[in-house]
């Protein structure tokens, strides 16, 4: 099955790159409890996944400490020059899916920091996210696909940074 941009993904991919980054994670958490099973099966199933590429990122960030593995997602969402945002931005956008899904997963299980018990969100979020919910399933996909896919660094679009290494 390929996957198209549509204006409606496009246009709701750019409303959730305006939101700070711990909104964009608190509502890509939301959105996983909302519809994480009729989400997931597209990225975990896929036949471009590499599941043990997907993994291997979730483990470096299962292995951090919890403020770290925060830090890891701003990143992401940042597009800060790390070694791990590297490595996401090299692997495709399937991959990048089920990595998240690991995430909230993870969130779930107790293994990442979880979204305070507390946590609502804002009302611009909130109304967001009831876009999400009214997409088609195929349009879904394609904002996700469009929202993960340029997370992270390409380390192939970036010059070498001496004061990192990178």
């Amino acid at each position: 099955m390929s996957y198209v941009t549509s204006n409606t993904a496009s246009d709701l991919v750019e409303a959730f790159q305006g939101l700070d980054a711990d909104t964009q994670l608190a509502l890509f958490y939301f959105i996983y409890k909302e519809m994480g099973g009729a989400v997931t099966p597209a990225a975990p199933g896929a036949s471009t996944v590499s599941p043990a590429i997907a993994e291997g990122l979730f483990n470096q960030v299962k292995d951090l400490p919890r403020e770290e593995q925060l830090n890891v997602q701003r990143d992401l969402i940042a597009r800060r020059n790390t070694q791990l945002t590297r490595e996401y931005g090299a692997v495709g956008d399937t991959t990048k899916l089920l990595f998240w899904y690991l995430l909230s997963q993870g969130m779930d299980n107790g293994t990442i920091i979880p979204m305070p018990a507390d946590y609502q969100l804002p009302q611009e979020a909130q109304q967001l996210l009831d876009r999400v919910k009214a997409m088609e399933f195929e349009q879904q996909i394609t904002f996700f696909r469009n929202y993960v896919a340029p997370m992270g660094v390409d380390p192939n679009a970036v010059e070498h940074d001496s004061e990192t290494g990178l």
